[in-house]
């Protein structure tokens, strides 16, 4: 009889050695997300709100939120769910999405990067040519790019591997993962591992690459202009640098904790697995926020005016 058939449901084994304190990672994890969507909210409407904001710098910092709340709502709505219940499993099918909706939102975090980068590029180097190179149509584009070239990538992965037959059907892990889905199945996964690494490869290379490339042209226009333009376009590109290092920093400790899954401590593994869907979504818009004169002085804005609507 093949066991694979019978196998529709998974559980999540990662969760075991949390339960002694679950309703305190419960408590943590709530006031994490709560916080995600209260920051992340406020940036855009901020930027949504405000017509002087309509410019493509700014739309391309609400998409790269909007993308953040996405990436968590694959996950934390689950999450907190599984420290209240008793047992924490998850359909194979509702598995399979889940991976799709964590990596596309991985991917898509490179992709509106490099089309941040494209924008500060044009801007800063190319400053006569940027109404012609930059234009609504030319942002639109972008983010269809960044959405669907990464929801293509990795729904094709997906489908390949909800494909496979399941032999097992205990996840080490507190939500589902590709390449632990892999190790399930009773087939052979050469195949499906290299197209794995392949899209790993195109999803993270190329757009850092493009970024490096950006900013090596910027600071060399900066280094041969004077020092208020240095300053202007130092404002202006530094939160995106801080945040493509930190999206960078926290991909890596995905990968290499996904590969080298069962070599690590439990809770060094767990912390390295959620980082990406925790340190950007709240380091981002707390950035943009603080960084970009603009956006920050709209934010204090609407604060003041919600306290003098509360005063009277």
């Amino acid at each position: 009889m093949d066991s694979s058939i019978n196998i529709t449901y998974l559980t999540l084994e990662g969760h075991i050695e949390l339960e002694k304190y679950r309703y305190v990672y419960f408590v943590i994890t709530l006031m994490a997300y709560l916080f995600i969507i209260f920051v992340n909210a406020v940036v855009i409407s901020v930027i949504y709100g405000n017509k002087r904001l309509h410019e493509p710098m700014y739309i391309f910092i609400a998409a790269l939120l909007c993308n953040a709340l996405v990436g968590t709502a694959a996950l934390y709505p689950k999450l907190l769910k599984d420290f209240l219940s008793e047992t924490q499993v998850i359909s194979y099918e509702a598995c399979t999405f889940q991976s799709f909706f964590i990596y596309t939102y991985g991917s898509s975090e490179f992709t509106l990067l490099a089309a941040m980068a494209y924008d500060r590029y044009v801007s800063i180097c190319k400053p006569l040519q940027y109404a012609t190179l930059i234009k609504m149509s030319t942002v639109k584009k972008l983010l269809f790019f960044s959405w669907f070239v990464p929801s293509l990538e990795i729904g094709i992965g997906m489908i390949l591997t909800y494909q496979l037959k399941l032999c097992k059907f205990k996840l080490n892990r507190i939500y589902c993962n590709n390449n632990a889905l892999l190790k399930l199945s009773c087939g052979d996964t050469t195949a499906r591992n290299s197209y794995g690494l392949f899209v790993l490869v195109i999803a993270v290379f190329p757009p850092a690459i493009f970024i490096a490339f950006s900013y090596v042209r910027i600071l060399d226009v900066c280094l041969k202009n004077s020092k208020e333009f240095r300053r202007k376009a130092l404002q202006t590109c530094f939160p995106h640098i801080l945040i493509f290092v930190s999206v960078t920093i926290t991909s890596c400790f995905e990968v290499i904790n996904s590969r080298l899954e069962g070599s690590v401590p439990h809770i060094v593994s767990m912390i390295m697995s959620v980082e990406i869907l925790v340190i950007p979504p709240v380091v981002n818009p707390i950035i943009y926020g603080l960084k970009l004169k603009e956006i920050w002085s709209r934010i204090k804005r609407m604060i003041l005016k919600r306290k003098t609507h509360i005063s009277f």
